[in-house]
């Protein structure tokens, strides 16, 4: 299948879409005044240790402190000559802390591997989302083309993705006759390449390191240390492979950027970036821009009729299929096995195009037959390893459930677009304007018990004035029998249909 890659750029916005036979399968957007943070490396400096939560909180020069987990520590931390910085940069001991330790046992407490006022070395592993800072950690790795380098640690691996055996033993041999100072993992990427450029990557990269830790040495205050490069360049270095056609970029500037990149780290795809000078907008030759909107929309219609429902919350999604207007053609379980697997893949590919993740619930439709929920779950599966982000599918119930997680670095397509309507409040809905008139009567009948024979005059908006005046006369009616007095309705243009005031006016 070719592929290729397509990167807008905007004077306050980069777009990068990845298609395969013209179909969306990746997407990022990365806005001028709010870049993503993941992979960006800052001196911090320890806030708050909280021994309940086993978590610290790190000043990293923004608005909101960072999180760090005691499990995002790294062992050289725990290590017997571990020592931490004070503010002042002057390095002082911590005293007798654990030993480091292994996969088997727990970490050691918090308190016991970093103090409040530590200055460390800190990089983002994930963005902050809703009123959550930045989540952090203190194992450093910087990824190249072919490598990630971790300088915090001595493993050296291949990436799970590269399945041949031999190939791996290859790449394994490479890395570690590279005796490197630091732990080495071969990306997917790194699937075929020679010593040499693996070599040459690992070289790069530790001298980054190198310059990563002069400029930690320097800086007296918590605050940025190194930055992650452009998305339109993380793009190329994680997405650039021989399936790639052509990568095209329709501002000039940019284009020069990522043609200088590529020559000097991936020489053998320059011939493969072009300048786009159609006047149709890039993004609109693919539909990008329909496909983006139709991942933004709460219910995903099937080219077979049916549709899925997606619900995004904080670290939780719900996703729901339902056959809608597709009625099938030999019986009703071939009807809905054909649903759930067309689902299944529309599931996979909204996850991917939408950076869902968290914890991901899928209601599929029932299914009387365990075949067919294998079946449906398989597919499920197959597509899902498709996907960069590692997902983990636990299995399905008889009711048809899936639970799974889908690992998320960044915020969601929803998060990034999109704010919780003002009006609702986020909730998605708001009272009819019954229940608000019931809601009136029900405060009018407990005025009348105290504000008898006086004149009453409602506030309120006018959707909920005329529902009253057309559906709820005979009520309306009762209270002022009730109130002795008439009541009246008066139209406020800026109350919310939710709104409502009551005036008891004065005896006269």
């Amino acid at each position: 299948m070719s592929a290729e890659i397509l990167i807008n750029v905007h004077s306050s916005q980069t777009r990068v879409a990845y298609v395969e036979d013209r179909t969306l399968l990746d997407l990022k957007i990365e806005r001028k005044i709010s870049p993503t943070m993941v992979g960006s490396i800052y001196k911090g400096k320890v806030l708050r240790v909280l021994p309940g939560m086993q978590a610290a909180f790190v000043d990293i020069g923004l608005t909101r402190a960072a999180f760090l987990y005691v499990g995002d520590i790294h062992g050289p931390a725990a290590s017997d000559d571990a020592i931490y910085e004070t503010e002042d940069g002057e390095p002082q001991p911590m005293g007798d802390p654990p030993s480091e330790p292994d996969s088997g046992r727990a970490h050691p407490p918090i308190q016991d591997l970093i103090k409040e006022g530590q200055l460390l070395l800190v990089q983002v592993a994930k963005d902050p989302l809703g009123t959550k800072g930045s989540r952090i950690t203190t194992n450093i790795s910087l990824p190249g083309r072919t490598v990630v380098y971790m300088p915090t640690v001595t493993h050296c691996g291949v990436s799970r993705r590269i399945e041949d055996e031999a190939e791996r033993a290859r790449l394994r041999k490479i890395v570690e006759n590279a005796k490197a100072s630091g732990g080495i993992i071969v990306r997917t990427a790194g699937e075929g390449a020679t010593a040499g450029d693996i070599l040459s990557d690992i070289d790069y990269l530790s001298r980054l390191w190198a310059d990563v830790q002069a400029t930690y040495e320097k800086k007296k205050s918590p605050g940025l240390i190194h930055s992650e490069i452009d998305v339109e360049l993380r793009a190329l270095r994680d997405l650039l492979n021989e399936r790639v056609e052509r990568v095209i970029v329709d501002d000039q500037t940019v284009q020069r950027k990522v043609l200088s990149f590529v020559s000097q780290f991936l020489p053998q795809f320059k011939n493969r970036v072009f300048l786009h000078r159609g006047d149709k907008p890039l993004f609109d030759l693919y539909d990008i821009d329909l496909e983006i909107q139709r991942a933004l929309g709460r219910r995903i219609w099937l080219k077979s009729g049916g549709y899925i429902v997606i619900d995004e919350a904080e670290a939780l999604v719900v996703i729901d299929v339902n056959t809608g207007k597709f009625v099938g053609k030999r019986d009703l379980e071939d009807t809905i096995v054909t649903t759930n697997i067309e689902a299944a893949r529309e599931i996979a590919h909204q996850l991917r195009i939408r950076n869902c993740g968290g914890i991901i619930i899928i209601d599929f439709i029932d299914m009387e037959k365990e075949v067919h929920r294998e079946k449906v779950l398989n597919v499920l599966k197959e597509e899902l390893a498709k996907d960069r982000a590692r997902a983990v599918v636990s299995g399905m119930s008889e009711l048809g459930l899936v639970e799974m997680t889908r690992k998320r670095n960044r915020p969601s397509l929803v998060a990034s677009l999109c704010e919780p309507c003002p009006y609702c409040e986020g909730k998605g809905y708001i009272k009819q304007k019954a229940t608000v008139a019931h809601e009136i009567f029900r405060a009018l009948e407990k005025e009348a018990l105290r504000h008898k024979g006086r004149a009453v005059v409602i506030h309120c908006h006018s959707e909920v004035a005329d529902w009253i005046y057309a559906e709820e006369a005979e009520p309306l009616e009762h209270i002022e029998i009730a109130l002795g007095h008439s009541v009246a309705l008066k139209v406020e243009p800026g109350f919310h249909i939710e709104q409502f005031d009551i005036e008891i006016n004065p005896r006269s």
